[in-house]
């Protein structure tokens, strides 16, 4: 089956995902798509957006209608972006270059992850416009070295994640074999056999070509590569960071810089009294408090406490019907992580524009229904709450 005709039977993301997980070995798509310990917060993250109902308007010439949405003073084509995911180079060959390419030939934001295998210079070589997202080093001299070497590569927008103080419990990867280090096994090499079209378009191409994958961007050096025993006392505990370091680096960094993992108000507060330029409300996509709140429960509350630039929001989006409710309730954008990562395992750079394309579509169409020509006619009125089902 040629890839045109795969992807034609791609019909929306959750596709992408059923095609995923026959595409890549269990350990490998089991990082992607697991959470924590019982994945309460994964679940509630998707069944949110079902509280939510929404009031249409008809008889609306909504033949000019736009989904052009701006943040930090650029115009973009579409109000979702492509959200941070590490090791993504292990589920698509060059996966991270790959994802902000296609952003880039979409004019959509992409926010490459500090846990990734590619160098943060060569991405953004290709994608001059892409973010970065750091997570802070446990060492705190270290900091600075690494604001400094994100600065140095061109990137012009910085967002700090900041709900990792401690490692979390994630059951799932055990389970499916998946570790930090990777460590070699008749398990993992039966997947890698069982899985001849990742084995060689994805682990063996990589290997040839670029070498053994190192943790490229968690340090201003490289870091160690992903079979080594060294991993695991690079990601060192993250505990003791607090508001401090936020303000020194928010001195060092010039450009726009942003909070990534704001769930509660009083943080949201204090990320507008230490000079952030914005906010994403999330909770990791599950993977770090089980039970931690959905991000859209909170997002009136963090409206509230920040208003001085663009409140964003991932963890959950599916949907251009997901979008649009997180946009009538007041964020500026959302981003999306695991189903661009599986768009660009079965399919690559044209999985990706393909994946791009069908969530644009249900935006556009769903504005159509809705009787709105632009985003910011969306407002709180556009919907009804139900409550939960």
């Amino acid at each position: 089956m040629t890839q045109t005709r795969a992807l034609s039977k791609i019909l929306s993301l959750a596709d992408f995902e059923r095609a995923a997980a026959k595409r890549l070995p269990k350990p490998i798509y089991g990082y992607v798509s697991g959470a924590c310990e019982d994945c309460h917060s994964l679940r509630a993250n998707r069944d949110v957006f079902a509280e939510y109902e929404f009031v249409s308007r008809i008889l609306v010439d909504i033949s000019q209608r736009t989904q052009t949405v701006e943040v930090f003073g650029k115009q973009y084509d579409a109000p979702f972006g492509m959200a941070p995911m590490g090791i993504t180079a292990m589920s698509a060959y060059r996966g991270d270059i790959v994802l902000a390419e296609a952003a880039k030939r979409a004019n959509i934001p992409m926010i490459m992850s500090g846990s990734s295998l590619i160098k943060m210079e060569e991405l953004v070589a290709v994608a001059p416009d892409a973010w970065f997202q750091a997570y802070l080093p446990g060492k705190v001299d270290q900091i600075a070295p690494l604001i400094d070497r994100v600065a140095a590569a061109g990137f012009k927008t910085l967002v700090i994640t900041v709900d990792t103080p401690s490692s979390a419990n994630r059951e799932n990867n055990v389970r499916t074999g998946f570790s930090t280090p990777l460590r070699p096994s008749l398990r993992l090499a039966w997947e890698g056999i069982s899985h001849p079209r990742w084995l060689f378009g994805t682990f063996l191409k990589t290997l040839m070509r670029h070498g053994m994958p190192h943790f490229e961007n968690s340090f201003a050096t490289r870091g160690a590569p992903i079979m080594s025993k060294n991993v695991l006392r690079d990601f060192s505990s993250r505990g003791h960071l607090n508001w401090d370091h936020v303000r020194e680096i928010r001195a060092r960094w010039k450009g726009p810089m942003v909070i990534k993992g704001i769930l509660h108000p009083a943080d949201a507060a204090l990320a507008r009294q230490y000079g952030m330029d914005g906010v994403i409300v999330s909770n990791h996509g599950g993977r770090q408090l089980d039970g931690a709140v959905a991000p859209l429960r909170m997002l009136p509350q963090i409206l509230e406490q920040f208003k001085d630039g663009p409140v964003m929001l991932d963890s959950g989006v599916r949907r251009g019907t997901d979008v649009l409710k997180a946009l009538a309730l007041g964020a500026r954008c959302v981003f999306l992580g695991r189903p661009f990562n599986y768009a660009a395992a079965v399919g690559g750079p044209a999985g990706v524009d393909h994946a791009i394309s069908l969530l644009s579509q249900e935006v556009s169409r769903n504005m159509a229904m809705m009787g709105v020509n632009r985003l910011d006619e969306l407002t709180p009125a556009s919907l009804i709450h139900v409550g939960r089902s």
